[in-house]
């Protein structure tokens, strides 16, 4: 499957193993995730110097190639919170994953759209599993 990952790059990397671990499991999984690069350290110093006007269209152009849309939201982020938008927006299916305790905008847990669920998770293992049962039912 062609999966589209999201999570926080400039809001903040607190996350950055999770986000590791989540690409991990998705590649050995034999899922393709464009995205990928985005869970890598040092991703904020490479993509602040490119233009926006190339990553929206890159991102966009992503989010409309892939079958998924996954994020994880436990950080703030205005691109993530426009990403599951956007994907919801052109029908595609989405899974917004946060730490338990974590406070997430309203605009996501309280979006009654059938194509997103959003769940919470205390360790990356078991947002991993969230992730294949959400998978196993698309």
């Amino acid at each position: 499957m062609n999966i589209y990952f999201a999570c926080s790059i400039t809001g903040g990397r607190e996350f950055e193993s999770v986000y590791q671990a989540i690409v991990a499991a998705l590649a050995l999984d034999g899922h393709r995730v464009p995205t990928a690069h985005l869970a890598e350290s040092g991703i904020g110093a490479v993509e602040a110097v490119l233009d926006p006007h190339e990553v929206y269209a890159r991102d966009v152009g992503w989010i409309r190639s892939s079958d998924v849309l996954i994020a994880e939201v436990s950080v703030p982020s205005h691109g993530v919170g426009y990403e599951i938008g956007f994907a919801l927006g052109i029908g595609k299916p989405a899974l917004a994953l946060y730490q338990q305790g974590r406070k997430v905008s309203k605009m996501i847990s309280g979006n009654p759209d059938d194509r997103l669920q959003v769940k919470s998770y205390c360790e990356a293992v078991e947002a991993i599993q969230l992730i294949r049962t959400f998978l196993a039912n698309i």
